[in-house]
């Protein structure tokens, strides 16, 4: 059986820039935007405790994202929030004066008119940009990696977007929606990754991701946690991952959480970083096949990369079994415990902590972490069953199956 690589961070430290980013004052601002919208309701925090004192943990939290907006996933909120920031700069306009009624109502579009929002996806992020622009009135355009699950193509095209799936990775879909926004008349690349050049919607597009965190630090507030002792949250290109950590070292600076970054293995970009231990982010190539397509990214976001090198405790690249495993015990849970339906980009902290506190080939990443009966964990479950049939061959067939420890 393949095994977790990980790394501690051992990488100096920068000057911290875009920590500020993810600010309270920032992420507040995000998350009455998205109050606005009719479909807003805060998702739910599963408390998993029977799972907690099987494993040896105080609790265990699961945030379920599977529930949002009814898109059975996170990224709506990046998508939309950087839309909104997008229209309010070009308008001239308050952030607070263009909410949803506002941008869905007939004076908004005789005041902006129509834009064409690019972006590449794996699914998830596309589908919530499509969503967005379709109840905005506005174009949108959305790259798939070739691979991409059918399902996922056509709830994308359901919103009323142009989508394709190419003959290209996702970061080289990414190359390709840039240089189409750039020649076409009032187009815009929405996309959750930064670079040169190309680091302002990124960031608004983490802010709006910090929604989903504010929530998760209240409800945790709610059952008496105050701060979390560990955060486990997966990383594509690093933005969710920077958005999460950024927002918690904000509200917790003096103590905050130890923050575990995962990925899947054959796309580990932050790991391979970590691991040249300079500070420098590394790139991985080629098809970075995975059942984890929403973290199937070779090329790290700038801005996230410089939260996570700062604050980030570890890195961990997962082979697929791991989320796999998390996938069945979420779907499966120990009597008492709610159900969680996880999809394979949502389930991979579950499949990390079960392995590090049960598999005693970790006992020394889960003794550096400081991982016992006094620890409360925080994990996200980024989406559900996004890919229904990939998710029955996993959970009801045993694809991916794990030897025991």
């Amino acid at each position: 059986m393949a095994r977790i690589k990980w790394t501690l961070n051992e990488m100096p430290k920068s000057e911290d820039r875009n920590l500020p980013i993810m600010s309270r004052e920032n992420v507040t601002e995000a998350r009455a935007f998205h109050r606005s919208f009719p479909q807003y309701s805060v998702t739910p925090l599963a408390s998993l405790d029977a799972l907690a004192g099987h494993l040896g943990l105080h609790r265990l939290f699961v945030k379920d994202e599977s529930y949002r907006f009814g898109l059975n996933a996170f990224k709506v909120l990046g998508g939309s929030f950087a839309m909104a920031r997008y229209i309010a700069r070009e308008m001239g306009k308050e952030l607070k004066d263009v909410d949803y009624a506002y941008l869905t109502g007939e004076q908004f579009r005789k005041d902006f008119g129509q834009a064409t929002f690019f972006t590449a996806t794996d699914g998830n992020h596309g589908r919530g940009v499509a969503w967005a622009a379709n109840r905005l009135g506005q174009k949108a355009v959305v790259h798939m990696p070739k691979g991409s699950a059918r399902m996922r193509f056509d709830n994308i095209a359901r919103e009323g977007a142009k989508v394709s799936i190419e003959e290209l990775n996702y970061d080289d879909c990414v190359r390709l929606a840039a240089r189409e926004a750039e020649e076409t008349e009032h187009g815009v690349i929405i996309q959750d990754t930064a670079w040169d050049g190309y680091e302002t919607i990124p960031a608004w597009i983490m802010q709006g991701y910090g929604s989903m965190a504010q929530e998760a630090a209240e409800q945790l507030r709610e059952t008496g946690t105050e701060c979390p002792t560990h955060v486990f949250v997966q990383a594509g290109v690093g933005s969710l991952a920077a958005a999460v950590v950024g927002y918690y070292a904000n509200i917790f600076p003096e103590k905050p959480p130890k923050f575990i970054i995962m990925e899947a293995e054959s796309a580990a970009c932050l790991y391979k970083g970590a691991c040249r231990k300079d500070g420098i982010p590394a790139t991985v190539g080629g098809d970075l096949r995975t059942i984890m397509a929403g973290l199937a990214c070779g090329e790290p976001n700038t801005i996230g990369w410089d939260i996570l090198r700062n604050h980030a405790d570890a890195f961990l690249a997962c082979p697929d079994w791991v989320s796999a495993r998390g996938m069945r015990m979420l779907a499966a849970p120990l009597r008492g415990d709610p159900t969680v339906t996880s999809g394979e980009s949502g389930a991979v902290g579950m499949g990390v902590v079960d392995a590090l506190m049960r598999d005693p080939f970790y006992a020394a990443l889960k003794e550096a972490l400081e991982l016992n009966e006094s620890s409360s964990v925080l994990l996200f479950s980024t989406e559900g069953d996004t890919d229904p049939e990939q998710y029955r061959k996993i959970v009801w067939g045993g694809e991916y199956p794990t030897a025991e420890y």
